[in-house]
């Protein structure tokens, strides 16, 4: 383990001591120019988010929300897991109360593709339902989002909305019915957010659709559907609370962002961190600090997973308006491109890294690279994660919160690095290859990024401990 941890430290200095792109050097590649100019970057942000309701039971009232939104077609979507489980009982049964009309759809996909999001399309389509509801993690609600979405444009092909380059990236102009989300899951944060995420298999990469016009209505944050979780879902389901908080709160600036839009609507639901963000990014920050361990540790403590639900909401306001960088653009081909690797207690019939896992194993060296720029913020993070940071020097912001996640994954069993799931240097060009197209997401990091970077980063996560 030593050896390990030596080679680690070597590579996160050679990208530390990596020539510095900071902005505000004004090098001719450098993604954002010396000072906000309007027309040039942005100048505002604006936040959008779902209405949430939190309590324990608050599930019983999903009937009346659509009886008072005067619904008479509902469609219920979830998937095969949890169609026969307490959440979705709980869903129906409201519904069943409330006199509601309603049709399952429990095909939704862990982890989703474009079939599997195109599947549900036709379903809504063919319904042609007044309101929707998803009960699910992340794979679910996104599903909705998009079947909600394409329902409502029924000319639209599919690739219209998903995010450029791959897709054409066009705004959202159609009115969409209500969508209830019902998370059951403490992770993605999807029922605050407008933004949907797929697999393109004809890529191999992790894409998506980002709109601020496709976040739920509202969102049910019931804490009893947290305690049937088992162990390693909390735990991936964590790891992406924790790096939506960490990537919003070091996103590059939203006044240092480009384009400014000549139109409010094509104003990206990401724009950079932003006062408003920084606060909610924080406290989930804190909360993950406090109460995951304990979360994952202990299926009996109400306490923590209860606070871990809300962060996850809490960390979706973050980012759904700040948006994230590295962590999660590289994560989309190391979930895109896996091999044979399936996740304990995942009940899945395919191949499949889970979505917070992915992210979180690049952690590290994301952090490593990206601290030469607000180095501050990335010492603040450390020491509410646990670092005792009296004697600190600012230049080592980027180590001491990189050494402090791996001690924080160390501790609780995560496999260590990319190698464990599959991957080894060899797959190096493909995960960068992978990279590239993720945009929306790698732009907002406060350092530019070479491909030579990229490649450096993924090796430096091969191996964490």
């Amino acid at each position: 383990m030593a050896a390990g941890r030596a080679r680690v430290a070597r590579l996160l200095r050679q990208l530390e001591r990596a020539a510095c792109r900071c902005p505000s050097h004004g090098h001719t590649y450098s993604q954002v120019p010396e000072r906000p100019t309007l027309g040039n970057t942005d100048y505002a942000f604006e936040m959008a988010i779902s209405n949430i309701r939190y309590g324990e039971g608050v599930t019983k009232e999903i009937g009346m929300d659509l009886q008072n939104l005067g619904a008479r077609r509902v469609c219920v979507m979830t998937d095969k897991n949890l169609s026969k489980l307490p959440p979705v009982n709980a869903v129906l049964n409201s519904l069943a109360k409330y006199g509601i009309n309603f049709q399952i759809y429990d095909n939704v996909r862990v982890e989703p593709t474009d079939q599997s999001f195109l599947d549900a399309i036709r379903f809504a389509k063919k319904g042609e339902f007044d309101a929707y509801v998803a009960v699910g993690g992340g794979s679910v609600i996104d599903t909705c989002k998009a079947a909600n979405l394409y329902a409502a444009s029924p000319t639209s092909e599919f690739l219209d909305y998903v995010n450029a380059p791959i897709g054409k990236g066009k705004p959202v102009t159609v009115p969409l019915k209500p969508l209830i989300a019902v998370p059951t899951t403490s992770g993605t944060g999807s029922e605050t957010t407008g933004v949907a995420i797929f697999d393109f298999k004809e890529l191999k990469v992790k894409t998506g659709i980002a709109s601020r016009a496709i976040k739920p209505t509202l969102g049910i944050i019931d804490p009893l559907h947290t305690l049937s979780m088992p162990e390693r879902i909390v735990a991936n389901s964590g790891f992406d609370v924790l790096c939506h908080a960490l990537e919003s709160y070091t996103a590059l600036p939203y006044n240092m962002r480009s384009p400014c839009p000549s139109n409010p609507i094509n104003r990206p639901a990401y724009q950079g961190s932003n006062p408003v963000s920084d606060v909610w990014a924080l406290h989930a920050l804190r909360i993950v600090a406090k109460y995951l361990k304990r979360a994952i540790r202990n299926p009996e403590d109400r306490e923590a997973r209860a606070n871990m639900h809300l962060a996850s909401a809490f960390a979706g306001i973050g980012f759904g308006n700040a948006g994230v960088h590295l962590c999660h653009g590289m994560s989309y081909p190391i979930s895109g491109l896996v091999k044979t690797y399936k996740p304990k207690d995942y009940n899945v019939d395919h191949s499949l890294v889970p979505h917070g896992l992915s992210v979180v194993l690049t952690s590290p060296a994301v952090f490593a690279f990206t601290a030469q720029i607000h180095p501050e913020r990335h010492l603040e993070a450390a020491e509410i994660l646990g670092a005792d940071i009296r004697t600190a020097r600012i230049k080592d912001a980027g180590f001491i919160l990189a050494d402090t996640l791996r001690k924080f994954l160390f501790d609780l069993n995560v496999d260590d690095g990319l190698a464990a799931i599959g991957y080894s240097k060899a797959d190096i060009p493909a995960l960068v290859k992978g990279t590239l197209p993720q945009e929306r997401v790698t732009k907002l990091s406060p350092r530019p990024q070479t491909e030579e970077d990229l490649s450096a980063l993924f090796e430096a996560s091969m191996k964490l401990y």
